[in-house]
């Protein structure tokens, strides 16, 4: 437990309980006060606290966004000056990844359309006119993760099929527009709350990219339900999906699924294992990637 005593009004917390989920290095504590208000402190080492008071301030940038988001409180150091430490509200609900295969399709469906407005709110907030541009960028990613694939220990069938199609198509990076990102906009990052609204958690790997990067996490939807997914899609572009919104969208999936694997390793067989079915899904998605809209995607 971290010594928390020089953050301000800790004298005035009942409940201290630590929230061991998610895949960020932050240590994560639930907070209930005397007053019962529900609080989510963020704790990390004091190296970080550049990034950590970067990503506390991008938070307060949807403070006036409509929809439900862990709204900052407070920011600054602890630990005896070892630890910078991040305070938020709150998101009371279960876990949007094990609650919605329990509703029905069209239940499903509408929270996905939920989401994709949601991010839409999310991505008007613009990017730094400073930024170098995306083909630059987002072409040194793809060289980088098919590098590692390629002198990875672990190698899958299929994976020249997924190279050949992000070869073929890196031209479509050029000219893309810059937007705030969430980082990990996925079901394993949202709450839903007992009266059925849908809240978005955990920015910690925000960044400015395309827009249309950020549903490269939607493989993790879609195992959840194809239903939630199509409608998060659907939600985002109200109902007018752009074909180049799905070849983009193959791109960014496929270079994801290659990187995926080498990422794993130091994880454990259990987590490669997961990575490499996933990559064998993402290639049925796709049909060896002959295709770029994905089979289990509802046009409504």
């Amino acid at each position: 437990m971290i010594d928390y005593k020089q953050i301000p009004n800790s004298d005035h917390w009942e409940i201290v309980k630590a929230v061991n989920k998610g895949w960020s290095k932050d240590q994560k504590y639930y907070i209930q006060t005397r007053d019962k208000e529900e609080l989510l402190l963020r704790v990390s080492d004091i190296k970080e606290y550049e990034q950590k008071k970067k990503e506390y301030n991008s938070l307060k940038r949807l403070d006036n966004m409509d929809f439900l988001v862990s709204k900052p409180i407070d920011f600054g150091v602890c630990n005896k000056g070892q630890a910078v430490y991040s305070l938020l509200t709150w998101i009371a609900g279960e876990d949007a990844e094990i609650i919605l295969p329990t509703f029905d399709d069209k239940e499903q469906y509408h929270l996905g359309v939920k989401a994709g407005e949601i991010l839409r709110q999310i991505h008007s907030i613009p990017a730094p006119k400073d930024q170098p541009s995306w083909s630059e960028r987002f072409n040194k990613k793809i060289d980088r993760k098919i590098s590692n694939y390629k002198s990875c220990s672990i190698q899958f069938e299929g994976a020249d099929k997924m190279i050949g199609y992000i070869e073929e198509n890196r031209s479509l990076l050029l000219n893309r527009p810059q937007s705030f990102q969430h980082g990990d906009y996925h079901v394993g990052n949202m709450i839903i709350t007992p009266v059925g609204e849908l809240g978005i958690i955990d920015f910690n790997r925000w960044d400015y990219g395309d827009p249309w990067e950020e549903f490269n996490r939607i493989v993790w939807s879609v195992a959840k339900s194809p239903s939630f997914a199509s409608g998060y899609i659907n939600g985002y572009f109200k109902n007018q999906v752009p074909d180049l919104f799905f070849r983009l969208l193959a791109l960014y999936i496929a270079n994801n699924q290659l990187g995926a694997i080498s990422w794993a390793i130091p994880f454990g067989e259990e987590e490669v294992n997961t990575m490499l079915k996933q990559a064998d899904e993402v290639l049925k998605w796709y049909d060896g990637f002959t295709t770029y809209i994905p089979d289990w995607y509802l046009k409504i």
